[in-house]
């Protein structure tokens, strides 16, 4: 027990140094009424287009590295990765990228939960989860693909939640690999839409013109359904 303190504030300390540290370097280059504005992200928006078409494979390796670190194990979650995505890469290499790179980050985090943390998971999460022990014993990888599905849980936790199940890495992988691509396709095509409506307009376009422009209101109300869906579904599998 007293290991798995030190464990948890040596990553709690090291989490908050590695964004005190890009906060100071982000800070000294861009003042934050720079980063706010309409040119500054227009600007950038065309750079990174430009930067994307001169050399995909490259910026397409690094932000997937990128993703990977912003999992594991900077324990970041998946929609603002999603729609950076999104906006750089458009729906369907933006959605490839994100879900593979989130895929491996979130295995990494299982990987190091089960070693490092199990203990203190199964103390703090087994009562109240103990229900879904029957479950994925009855079919593990099935099991997994729903809870990967339906969410409800926050990204960090539900990395380490399958410890207490002893679920196999490779199962661990491509449920969450298979399981997440619903909402991760719509928060890139968020994203995507951002930088289409950003393109597409010299000025800073309105707030309404921006929702009720189709490629914005149509993944947001799809990912309306895609909540009311998973609640329904939440209810019944961890009834």
């Amino acid at each position: 027990m007293e290991n798995t303190k030190k464990i948890k504030l040596f990553i709690g300390l090291s989490y908050l140094l590695i964004i005190c540290l890009f906060l100071y370097f982000f800070f000294s280059k861009f003042s934050l009424e720079e980063i706010t504005s309409y040119d500054f992200i227009k600007n950038n928006s065309a750079y990174f287009a430009e930067l994307k078409n001169s050399n995909l494979f490259l910026i397409s390796i690094i932000f997937l590295v990128l993703t990977v670190v912003w999992c594991f194990p900077l324990l970041g979650f998946g929609s603002p990765i999603a729609l950076i995505g999104g906006f750089i890469f458009g729906k369907w290499i933006g959605t490839l990228l994100v879900v593979i790179g989130l895929s491996i980050g979130a295995t990494f985090l299982y990987m190091f939960g089960n070693y490092f943390l199990k203990d203190l998971i199964r103390e703090k999460f087994l009562n109240k989860f103990q229900n879904l022990e029957i479950k994925f014993k009855k079919s593990e990888f099935i099991y997994l693909l729903i809870y990967r599905f339906i969410g409800g849980i926050p990204w960090q936790l539900s990395c380490l939640l399958p410890t207490l199940f002893n679920v196999r890495v490779v199962n661990f992988f491509f449920a969450t690999l298979i399981g997440i691509i619903p909402q991760i396709f719509l928060a890139v095509s968020i994203g995507s839409g951002l930088e289409k409506v950003i393109d597409q307009n010299i000025a800073a376009p309105g707030i309404t013109d921006i929702i009720f422009s189709p490629d914005i209101y149509i993944p947001i109300s799809a990912f309306f359904v895609l909540i009311i869906v998973t609640i329904v579904l939440r209810k019944i599998f961890y009834k």
